[in-house]
């Protein structure tokens, strides 16, 4: 019960992070799970939770997703994710969580500093770090974090940043759950109370996010993003995942 009450506690933080700056499900939880279903396992577990929290923040922003950025970007971040996900159970592990957080902290840091600012990619760039977010989300379960360090290039209003980078997730997810569930289908079975608790968890915290995202101004909004990347990439490399 204790291993319960740390998952969804962590689920609706997670979904509060994710309703304000477009990540943080896979991120919070799938390290937290690593202890108990080792990683590989883990990010097959909170593939459900993620689905669920994205369906809802999507259905939320609908209005607010820049479709002509969505149909590049999503796109090659669904053909990355799904190779991710086919690789994932030979590629996945500790040396690549370690540098995935060194990549958000870095990324973190260039929001903060404004780059993320004077930087605006063209199509080619655009659809490589749709391709390599993707990537990193079949992998280890975490492409919302180096998705939205992308995304900053574009100088999206935050609704609008959150919305497309959502639809980004949910074609993503699309994408990788069918070859998870056909890989390693067991762990839901064998942990539907700890996958339901995620998932309420997730759907929780989303709703409570989504008043914050409408109160922060624009010329915060990147600075916001930029601590949360750092955070993330500091956790991931401290973390038992590490």
């Amino acid at each position: 019960m204790t291993m319960l009450a740390i998952a969804g506690a962590i689920a609706v933080l997670a979904g509060a992070v994710a309703a304000v700056a477009g990540f943080g499900i896979g991120s919070l939880l799938t390290p937290a799970l690593i202890p108990l279903l080792g990683t590989r396992l883990a990010v097959v577990a909170v593939s459900v939770p993620h689905a669920a929290g994205t369906a809802l923040r999507l259905w939320r922003l609908r209005d607010a997703i820049d479709w002509k950025l969505l149909r590049g970007f999503g796109l090659a971040s669904a053909a990355g994710g799904l190779a991710g996900a086919l690789a994932h159970g030979w590629l996945s592990g500790t040396s690549l969580t370690r540098v995935f957080g060194v990549l958000l902290i870095l990324s973190g840091l260039a929001a903060l500093i404004g780059w993320t600012k004077r930087v605006h990619l063209s199509r080619i760039p655009a659809l490589l770090a749709g391709g390599v977010a993707g990537l990193f989300g079949g992998l280890v379960g975490n492409q919302g974090s180096i998705r939205s360090a992308a995304l900053l290039a574009f100088r999206l209003p935050p609704r609008a940043f959150v919305a497309t980078a959502t639809a980004t997730a949910m074609i993503v997810d699309a994408a990788r759950l069918p070859v998870y569930l056909s890989q390693s289908g067991a762990v839901l079975r064998e942990n539907p109370l700890l996958v339901a608790t995620m998932t309420a968890g997730v759907i929780v915290g989303t709703l409570l996010g989504d008043p914050v995202l409408r109160r922060i101004p624009e010329r915060w909004f990147s600075r916001v993003v930029g601590v949360l990347l750092l955070a993330l990439g500091v956790y991931m490399l401290t973390s038992g995942s590490a």
